[in-house]
C-alpha cells in the first residue's frame, strides 16, 4: 500500500475509487461488515436496478429527469455522467452525516472523489484502489460476463484514464489478490482509525 497523507485527524469522509473491475466495491463491502462505525454513503443513480439490489441501500434509483432536477437545484455535492448513466452524491446524505459524527465511506468514481475533497479537505481521505496492471483488470472484466464487447472495451479505455489519477490520492491499494487487498485495508484503517477502533474494542 502506497501511502501518501500524514494521519493527523480521524478523516470522516473515506472515499474509495477505482476502475471498474478493480474490486472497490468489494473492499469497501468488506470495510462495512467488519468495523460497525462506518457507514456507506448511498449514491444516485438513473442507471437500471440489477438484481439484488435495494432501492435506498445499494443506491437511490432515480429517473433521468428527476436526477437534472437535482442538478439544477444544486441539491448533489458530486455527479459524473458514465456509459450514459448520471451517479451522483446528495449533499443532505453527507452534511448529516458530518453533524453526526459519522464516518462515511464512499464507492464513486475517481472525478467524483476528487469533488468531495475539494468540498471538504480536511474530512477526506482519498483511497485508490488498483489492480497490479490492465491485463489482469481485463481479465476480471471478461470473467465477469456482465458487459458486451463493446461495453468491456469501453471499460478499458475508461480504465486507463482513470489510473493516471491515483497520484492525487493519499492512499494507494493494490489488488493484486483479495486477502492482501483486505490486509491492506486493514492497516489503512489501523493508521487513520485508531481511536474510533479502541472505542469498537471496549464497546
Amino acid at each position: 500500500m502506497q501511502s501518501k497523507r500524514k494521519a493527523t485527524r480521524i478523516p470522516h469522509l473515506l472515499v474509495i475509487s477505482a476502475p471498474s473491475g478493480a474490486g472497490k466495491t468489494t473492499i469497501a463491502h468488506y470495510l462495512l461488515r467488519k468495523y460497525p462505525f462506518l457507514q456507506f454513503s448511498v449514491s444516485a443513480t438513473t442507471r437500471p436496478q440489477r438484481p439484488g439490489e435495494v432501492n435506498g441501500k445499494d443506491y437511490f434509483f432515480l429517473d433521468r429527469s428527476h436526477f437534472e432536477q437535482l442538478i439544477r437545484e444544486g441539491k448533489l455535492l458530486e455527479y459524473e455522467q458514465i456509459f450514459g448513466h448520471y451517479y451522483g452524491t446528495l449533499k443532505e446524505t453527507v452534511e448529516s452525516a458530518l453533524k453526526a459524527g459519522k464516518v462515511l465511506v464512499f464507492d464513486v468514481d475517481v472525478k467524483g472523489a476528487l469533488s468531495i475533497r475539494e468540498a471538504y479537505p480536511s474530512e477526506t481521505l482519498l483511497v485508490f484502489v488498483a489492480p497490479p496492471d490492465l491485463v489482469t483488470l481485463e481479465q476480471r472484466l471478461r470473467q465477469r460476463r456482465t458487459e458486451s464487447e463493446e461495453e468491456l472495451q469501453q471499460r478499458l479505455r475508461r480504465a486507463r484514464m482513470e489510473m493516471n489519477y491515483q497520484q492525487f490520492f493519499d492512499e494507494v491499494i493494490i489488488n493484486d489478490n483479495l486477502e492482501h487487498a483486505f490486509a491492506q485495508a486493514d492497516h489503512l484503517m489501523q493508521r487513520y482509525y485508531a481511536p474510533l477502533l479502541e472505542q469498537q474494542m471496549e464497546s
